[in-house]
This record gives structure tokens, sequence and C-alpha cells, in this order.
């Protein structure tokens, strides 16, 4: 009865940790997750005493096929038991019904088989104590006896539970992307180490028991080493499936970083690309404004000695024609021809899908003594401002009349060096990535959401960091950074 007792509580605390397990990565169904979890922890104990009646009330419950049919119809009730209760039409869920199973299989068959010897050990001690006439009673004997069963069976599911509920936990801890969309080689890649330990116990279930003159006999009894190395097997394979998971992890924020690079260097270079090309015109502009300026004032005075009335007309014409050239001149100038040739441009670009954009730049003025690296500073701006005029374009398409503007603005402080952007934006923010940086609206988010992250990786190079907070509907980010030197790799240059 007490055996009775204590697998029921064992289900019951198997169906919180599955429903722990699959709420940190699936929608539940039921709106209530409290009595989503308590339909999950039930139907799981149910479901898994039904499997136990159906194993004990076998002929030939040693026979291995009945422990493998019974591990497949777990698999397919855990399965339905997720669909049902979770929106779980995911790759992630096949991970999550085999890990589980792989998991709760490898910490029954590793506390069965080491306090099962444990149990075996203290038998023999009550044994040895009543040939010494330590025990001198057939009930002291047999109250000890039951003692020793009671506290290995205590032992044994509470061993169970924590190994698996420990596991659960340094999953879900370690899968910290979550909302990631996987695909089949991905799944391939975190389910491997969880099949194959699936699959290690199915071995075990078929070998642990053998036949000796028609009667069964466990494998570990006629090979006593197999009680150290089969929970030696189990265990590594646990760590490997608790590893992979990490190694999963590391991979995407691996790849995630080995983007940002990609795109931090194509900013770079296309920065550079653009800076040259606007030294090319602003020099070409310069000269031919110089040029037609000399000629417009020889014309006027020709067209002065030729009579005042007929030639108002001509004067007119020319003092507009000099006023147009006058609007040649660059719009912003902050005192660096990076930044200048950046915000013309980005400004340019920002008109055009938002006429009415208001950009003021004027507080933004940088030290004579500017020792960071102007092209950092150019990926830094780059990076905000496009988000900036993501953020202003898409209040202008909810709301036409309301006002969209950029506010651009930096501030000094002994060697620090500040740079804050300010916006107008529709007061709705996309949410954090699991890293901590805000997740990107748009259909391709890999490359639009490492704006902020390629600006805190470049505002660190100089020992700095990168700040955001919400005023009303206004985003302010503020970026803080050392005025020193830097070297390629983000050493501290003294040149």
């Amino acid at each position: 009865m007490a055996d009775i007792i204590f697998c029921v509580f064992l289900y019951l605390f198997q169906g919180y940790c599955l429903q722990y397990f699959c709420v940190s990565f699936l929608e539940s169904r039921i709106r209530d997750r409290r009595w989503n979890a308590l339909a999950v922890m039930v139907s799981y104990a149910v479901s898994r005493r039904v499997l136990f009646q159906f194993q004990i009330g076998s002929e030939k419950n040693w026979d291995h096929r009945v422990g493998v049919g019974k591990m497949a119809l777990a698999l397919c009730v855990m399965s339905v038991l997720v669909l049902c209760f979770y929106r779980a039409l995911h790759l992630i869920t096949i991970f999550l019904v085999v890990a589980f199973q792989a998991i709760a299989d490898i910490s029954r068959y590793t506390t069965v088989i080491l306090v099962g010897e444990l149990g075996d050990g203290l038998l023999s001690l009550w044994n040895w104590c009543a040939g010494r006439g330590l025990l001198t009673s057939e009930k002291a004997f047999s109250s000890a006896v039951n003692t020793g069963i009671l506290g290995q069976w205590i032992l044994e599911y509470l061993a169970m539970a924590l190994i698996l509920y420990l596991s659960l936990k340094k999953i879900v801890g370690d899968f910290r992307e979550k909302d990631h969309n996987m695909d089949r080689t991905e799944l391939l890649f975190i389910l491997t180490p969880a099949a194959v330990g699936l699959t290690l116990c199915m071995l075990l279930r078929i070998v642990i028991i053998t036949m000796e003159g028609g009667i069964p006999k466990l494998l570990y009894d006629r090979y006593p080493i197999l009680i150290f190395v089969l929970p030696a097997i189990m265990l590594l394979s646990l760590l490997s499936i608790l590893q992979g998971v990490r190694l999963f992890q590391d991979m995407l924020r691996w790849n995630r970083e080995k983007s940002s690079r990609i795109v931090l260097e194509k900013q770079v270079a296309g920065m550079q690309e653009h800076m040259e090309e606007m030294e090319r015109i602003n020099a070409g502009i310069r000269s031919m404004k110089h040029d037609m300026k000399n000629t417009i004032l020889v014309i006027q005075r020709l067209a002065v000695r030729g009579g005042e009335g007929e030639n108002e007309e001509l004067r007119a014409y020319l003092s507009e024609l000099e006023r147009t050239f006058e609007k040649l001149d660059v719009r912003f100038r902050t005192g660096n021809t990076v930044v200048d040739t950046l915000l013309n441009m980005k400004y340019h670009e920002a008109v055009r899908e938002v006429p009415d954009l208001d950009m003021d730049a004027d507080g933004l003025m940088f030290p004579q003594e500017l020792k960071i690296r102007s092209y950092d500073i150019g990926v830094i701006l780059g990076n905000a401002l496009d988000n900036a005029i993501e953020a202003c374009r898409r209040l202008k398409e909810k709301e036409r009349d309301a006002d969209a503007f950029i506010r651009l603005g930096s501030l000094q402080k002994r060697d620090l060096l500040i740079l804050k952007v300010e916006n107008s934006f529709d007061g709705r923010l996309a949410g954090e990535r699991p890293d901590g940086f805000l997740a990107s609206d748009k259909t391709d988010k890999d490359p639009h959401g490492i704006g902020l992250a390629n600006i805190k990786s470049t505002a660190e190079g100089y020992q700095g960091t990168m700040d955001y907070r919400v005023e009303d509907r206004v985003f302010i980010l503020s970026v803080m950074m050392k005025n020193e030197r830097r070297d390629d790799d983000g050493s501290r240059s003294d040149k």
C-alpha cells in the first residue's frame, strides 16, 4: 500500500515537472495557468498509473517487449497530453517530449540500481545483526526490515524527483532563446543526446533481466561491476543532454555575434564609400559655387550699367539663382566631417519617407581633440538614426498629424563623451529579446534587431555603455564612451 502511495505522489510530481517544462516553452491552451497545470498533473498521473497497471498485469512483466511497448506508449500518451494542453505545433515540442521521457527514465534507472543495492546491503546488515543476536525477536527483525524498505522507498522516490526537477530546471535556465524559430538541423542537433539517452534506457529495459535455469535474474546481480557502470553511463547520458542544450545556446549566440559583425563591417564599408563620394561631390559643389558666384556678380554689375528698368527682371533672376546656390551648403555642421556626411545623408534619406521630419543636431558637437575613431561614432549614430527614422515612419503611418522629430546632442564630462538621440514614436515597444535588447517589429528580424547590440558593442570598446528609456512617447538613447584611442582589437592605444 505504501508503495502505491509513493508511486502516486511521484507521478503527480512528474506531472508538475512536465507542465513546468512545457509552459516554459509553449503557450497554455487554458487561460488560467494554474488550472492548466493541475489538469496536466492529474492527467499525467492517471496515465502513468494505467501504464503501471498494464505492466503489472502482464503474465511476463519481465519480457522486454512489454518494456519497449510501455516506453513507446508513454511517449505517445505524453505527446497527446502536450498537444491537448499546449499550443505545441512546433519542432521544439519533439525535443520537450523526448528529453522529458529520457531524463525521467535515466533518473529512475540510476536511483533504482544504486538505492536498490543500498537496500540489499541494509537487509544483509539486519541478517548479520540477527545472527549476532542483536535482533532477538522475529518482531524486531520484521520491524527493522520494514523500516529499511520504507526508507529505501523514500530515498529512491526523492532521488528520482530531485534528479528530474533539477535537470529540467537546468535546461529551462540554459535555454535562453525560447522564442527562437528552430529549423530541422537545429532540432536534430539538440534532440540527438536526448534520443541517445532514451535509446540507452530502452536497451537497459531489454538486457536488465536475464534468464538462468528458467528463472529471471537481474543483469548486475550476475555481473556486479555493472552496479557502478550502468549508473555512470546513465549520468553521462544525462550530462550530454544538459550540455547539448548549453552548447546549442552558445551556437545561437555565436551566430548572432557573427551576423552582427558582418552587418557592422558592411555599415563601416558603406559609410566609408559614402564619405568618399560625398567628399568628392562637396568638393565639386564648392568649386562650382565659387565660380558661379563670381560669374553672377559680374553679370549683375553689367546689368546695372544697362539701366534700372530694362534689367530689373534679369537682376531678380540672378538673385534667385544665387539663393539656389546658397542652398547647396550642408545642413548639419558638427565639426566632424564623418558625422556631417552621415547626418546629411540620413536626413535626405529620411525626408523621402517622412517629408515633415524635424531633425535637429544643433546640440551635437565634438571636442577638438576627439580621440574616438570617427567611423565608430558613425556606427553608433548610423544605427541610432536608422532606428529613429524607422520609428518616426511608423508613427506617421498610424498618425498623420503627429509630430515626427529626431534630436541629437552630446555632452563632454572630463574624458567621457555622452551622445544622446531622442525621437518620437508611437509609444509601442516590441519587447525585449533574451539578450536584453529591444526586439524588431520588422519581418526580417535578424539583421534589424541587432542595431542596439552594435551600438553597445562599439561603446564597450571604449569602456562605455548604452542605455535607453521612454518618456511619454519619446524614445531616448544614451551612449557613454571614454574619449581615448583604441586599436582594432579594442585595446587602448597610446599613439
